[in-house]
């Protein structure tokens, strides 16, 4: 790859230092199978967090130095397929078929070996040096479920270790490993289909293996029985008889099965994956004659509950608004007058340049501060807690229903919850949406949430003056404006929007130091945009103040603030000021 991607949490000799590593691996999965989790303990606080280049998917990589070798770690996007063709996909497969990992740890959850295992095949048919990593199993054994790993590495023929990432338990073996399978780099063996498939793929692997293509020839093959458009494109431009071939032999198999041929495809790498998955698993009987509900089962008889559900989510996302409006706007004043106490009582710089340095420099960064340490911390932790227990999950699946009303799915709430806090960090987060279309309609509907700064001249100004209720009724208003907007938007907008598609992960006490990571690798992407706007643009403001610009700006935007918004002539500047920090 040619640099990180647009990195906004490392320095460039981090980025180096991580680049010069001696091997390069890849950690590939579900979404909820404790992929992160495994990252976080293989390459500790060696990480970076950027952006795929040109792509708006993030990307976490990180530095497992062991045993003298320095090795690269790269955490692939959660999917589940390579056939829906979303941009997570599209990156992960490009990744392992054309930058080539030493290694590639296919990380799956022992509990729901089989839909893992669905993957993990089509993983192989890309044909990288693969291993696979049986995540949670001590949540699989308190279920009754036990694996012979030994015998899944046998059917499968690439190495398999037993792991409970959140630990650390397996940890040190699965390290051993990667090092082992990254200086041998074994191809896995073929996981052999149906006959009629077979046959077909057979048919086309002579003439593909004429053509100079990056991609495994058998992985070819497959696509274009399954008709992947993006495949399809490619071969077309070098060999369109190959693709008319393609295309005969997928309706052949269509008319043998009555299916479209995609769905027969995956019903062969399900077919595969439950035989494997039989001969692994044992279940075990439970002690007593009746079978017990799991705590998750119980939980969510109220999280997913069609009447108290909702009402556990207007709690949760009740509290979080409480923090922000109450608690954190508490903390945030205890901080600046703090703050603001610090400045020297005998300056040795006075004049001008002591406005420009205290008024504005480190005006600025009072106002960082008091963004980041009462609002945004303590709502990243929050929000690593509930993604961490499992119950994030849960409030985007209740309220998927009303977000396709506006071209979103449920995990869009993510975002607008976390733009009551700081519009900023909230439109980083819209990069969980799926297709291009949603990720601009969320954060189009994100700039309309009333951040912090906002709510401060709504309580402070409408609340004081006028009455809380008319100040309540604003932000009743500003819910129907995002309705009716984002509906709107929603028709205009060109492009597709894509359904949810999430994991229901078991609940679980949050780990502490997961949490602790997730929060920092949020946070501090954040301080890196956050605090050198706010120090340059508080430090440039009195600039303007000291050279005398501020009464000339009033008079050029008179037209606007005068003559159009009926508003005195001073009021010019604070938009100038808003550019920075709408508070003031």
């Amino acid at each position: 790859m040619s640099g990180c991607g647009g990195c906004k949490t490392c320095s460039p000799k981090d980025a180096t230092r991580i680049k010069d590593a001696k091997y390069t691996i890849a950690l590939a999965g579900n979404a909820n199978v404790g992929k992160s989790v495994t990252f976080n303990q293989l390459t500790g606080v060696d990480q970076i967090i950027g952006n795929w280049p040109g792509k708006t998917v993030e990307r976490a990589e990180g530095l497992l130095q062991y045993k003298g070798h320095r090795i690269r770690v790269i955490d692939l996007p959660g999917i589940y397929s390579f056939s829906t063709y979303s941009m997570e996909e599209l990156v992960t497969r490009d990744y392992i078929a054309l930058e080539h990992p030493d290694a590639v740890v296919n990380v799956i959850d022992a509990s729901a070996l089989e839909r893992n295992l669905f993957f993990t095949i089509q993983l192989m048919e890309l044909a990288p040096p693969l291993m696979v990593a049986v995540n949670q199993i001590d949540l699989a054994e308190k279920k009754g479920i036990t694996i012979d790993v030994g015998k899944l590495a046998g059917l499968l023929g690439v190495p398999v270790v037993p792991t409970v990432a959140i630990k650390g338990k397996g940890i040190a073996a699965l390290t051993d490993a990667i090092l082992d399978l990254a200086e041998r780099r074994p191809t896995p063996p073929v996981l052999r289909y149906g006959k009629e498939i077979e046959q077909r793929i057979e048919k086309l692997v002579p003439p593909l293996e004429q053509l100079s293509i990056p991609y495994p020839v058998r992985f070819i093959a497959i696509k274009l029985i399954e008709r992947d458009p993006a495949m399809v494109a490619t071969i077309r431009a070098l060999a369109p008889g190959v693709v008319e071939t393609a295309d005969r032999l997928a309706a052949e198999i269509e008319s043998i099965h009555g299916e479209a041929v995609c769905v027969v495809m995956s019903a062969e790498r399900y077919n595969v994956a439950d035989r494997i998955a039989a001969e692994v698993i044992t279940m075990q009987a439970h002690r007593d004659s009746t079978l017990k509900k799991s705590l998750t089962d119980r939980l969510d008889q109220v999280a997913l509950h069609p009447l108290l559900g909702y009402l556990a989510v207007f709690l949760v996302i009740g509290g979080l608004l409480v923090w922000t409006f109450v608690v954190g706007a508490r903390i945030s004043d205890i901080i600046q007058s703090f703050l603001s106490q610090i400045a020297p009582y005998e300056p040795v710089i006075t004049g001008p340049v002591a406005g420009i340095l205290w008024n504005g420099a480190f005006s600025g960064f009072i106002a960082g501060v008091t963004l980041v340490i009462p609002y945004v911390l303590p709502f990243y932790l929050l929000l690593a807690v509930m993604e961490d227990s499992g119950y994030l999950t849960r409030i985007a699946v209740m309220l998927d229903r009303g977000m396709h009303k506006l071209g979103l799915h449920g995990k869009a709430v993510i975002p607008l919850i976390l733009g009551y806090g700081c519009n900023v960090p909230a439109c980083f987060s819209c990069r969980i949406m799926e297709s291009p279309k949603q990720k601009l309609l969320a954060a189009f509907l994100v700039t309309l949430i009333p951040c912090t700064a906002r709510t401060v001249v709504i309580l402070g100004l409408v609340g004081k003056f006028v009455s809380i209720w008319w100040a309540l009724a604003l932000y009743a208003f500003d819910i129907v404006l995002i309705i009716i907007v984002g509906r709107i938007a929603f028709k205009v907008v060109p492009g597709e929007s894509v359904g949810l598609i999430m994991e229901m992960p078991d609940y679980h006490v949050p780990s502490a130091s997961v949490v602790v990571k997730q929060t920092w690798a949020r946070t501090k992407s954040l301080i890196w945009f956050v605090f050198p706007a706010y120090i340059i643009g508080s430090a440039a403001i009195q600039v303007f103040y000291a050279v005398g610009l501020l009464t000339p700006v009033n008079n050029v935007l008179a037209p606007v603030t005068v003559f159009w918004l009926g508003l005195p002539i001073i009021v010019g500047i604070t938009l100038i000021f808003g550019i920075v920090r709408k508070e003031l």
